[in-house]
């Protein structure tokens, strides 16, 4: 596949996430993709994209059948075609799209911030599909990610996507270095609050065994 601009990557990626997320304002607009695409939450890095720039991209993007403008509409609403397009499994397509959105993430934050685009099963399942990902097979159009060298003084290796082209991984590994305290601090949250998550559907699982209350009630119950 040809390899996307920095831009081009940022339309589609938003336009993947505005599906899953805000699904009954989608499709988008020009004027709502341009703002999706300068958010300055949930983006790394924070981009300032034109409308003219906007439409460039979009206008690439369908010559390559990952984007499609919707009828049905006065005003011009585009589409998302990238998993059929690329060609990958819903869950990998899941997963590009975060990293094309976030940049270089592990596969713990990668869990965490998918929670309103899938949910993964665990940690395991995600590193399965980010395996696939890496040795996906040279006629299917080669790897789509790549595992970045460990920074230093961090605990986990982060995924970095390749569909802008190949990457300098020494220079995305050690880009966090100044960061690796904040970084460790973000791995060691998101696994925790998975493990909270983890443990909240055990125990919500033995009180529906046991026929009492649901978590959240009992509080409320107490009160009473």
């Amino acid at each position: 596949m040809e390899a996307l601009n920095p831009v081009e990557a940022r339309v589609l990626a938003t336009l993947m996430e505005k599906a899953r997320t805000v699904p009954d304002s989608y499709p988008l607009s020009l004027n709502a993709l341009v703002g999706g695409c300068n958010q300055k939450t949930s983006r790394d890095p924070v981009m300032n994209v034109t409308e003219a720039q906007a439409q460039d991209a979009l206008d690439a993007l369908k010559r390559r059948t990952l984007v499609f403008e919707s009828s049905g509409s006065r005003v011009p609403r585009w589409e998302h075609n990238f998993q059929r397009g690329i060609g990958v499994p819903e869950q990998s397509a899941v997963l590009l799209g975060l990293l094309m959105l976030r940049g270089p993430q592990t596969a713990a934050e990668l869990r965490i911030h998918s929670e309103r685009w899938y949910r993964f099963a665990d940690i395991s399942s995600v590193e399965a599909f980010l395996d696939e990902l890496q040795s996906r097979a040279e006629e299917k159009g080669g790897p789509l990610v790549t595992l970045l060298p460990r920074a230093p003084g961090a605990r986990e290796q982060r995924w970095a996507h390749l569909l802008c082209g190949a990457v300098d991984a020494a220079t995305l590994a050690s880009g966090g270095t100044a960061s690796a305290g904040g970084e460790v601090q973000d791995e060691r949250i998101a696994r925790l609050e998975i493990e909270v998550a983890e443990l909240r559907s055990a125990l919500q699982n033995v009180l529906n065994e046991l026929g009492l209350s649901p978590l959240g009630h009992q509080k409320s119950n107490d009160r009473a």
